[in-house]
């Protein structure tokens, strides 16, 4: 046998892998790629929640906060949230691994978490009645907005 006869004619695809005859991406996804530090926490052996022990940390402290609000305690269960959310951006951070903690790339899941739990301690410090911290400004722009 030659090479020529051994090669593909014009036209046809080679085996094992289809001929692409676009550079646009396809229509119908066939996969998805794995997050950025998606992989395990802990090893494959090891039993489902020792694997997933990032998530399970910070869904504890937020299930966590919502117990210490049901039981009438507003603010520090809200603060047990926010801070839980903060605790997530910095095993986001600080690990190479942290399981189904990973959802986007590291970047964006450390500033979504970072942000959205700042932004619940902040708010319910600043919570009526009795607030432990005040930004003067943030009354003015109320006034102005509802007003």
């Amino acid at each position: 046998m030659t090479a020529e006869a051994s090669e593909p004619a014009a036209g046809e695809p080679q085996t094992g892998r289809p001929a692409r005859t676009s550079r646009r991406f396809p229509l119908i996804t066939r996969d998805t790629a794995r997050p950025e530090g998606g992989g395990r926490a802990a090893p494959g052996g090891a039993p489902a929640p020792v694997r997933q022990w990032p998530l399970l940390t910070v869904m504890g402290g937020v299930g966590l906060g919502l117990l210490i609000v049901a039981l009438d305690a507003f603010r520090p269960g809200t603060v047990v949230i926010g801070l839980s959310l903060l605790a997530g951006a910095a095993l986001r951070w600080a690990l190479p691994e942290v399981g189904m903690l990973a959802v986007r790339s590291r970047f964006t899941d450390m500033l979504t978490y970072g942000l959205l739990g700042a932004a619940i301690v902040l708010l319910s410090l600043m919570a009526q009645p009795n607030p432990k911290v005040t930004i003067p400004f943030l009354e003015d722009l109320v006034h102005f907005t509802v007003r």
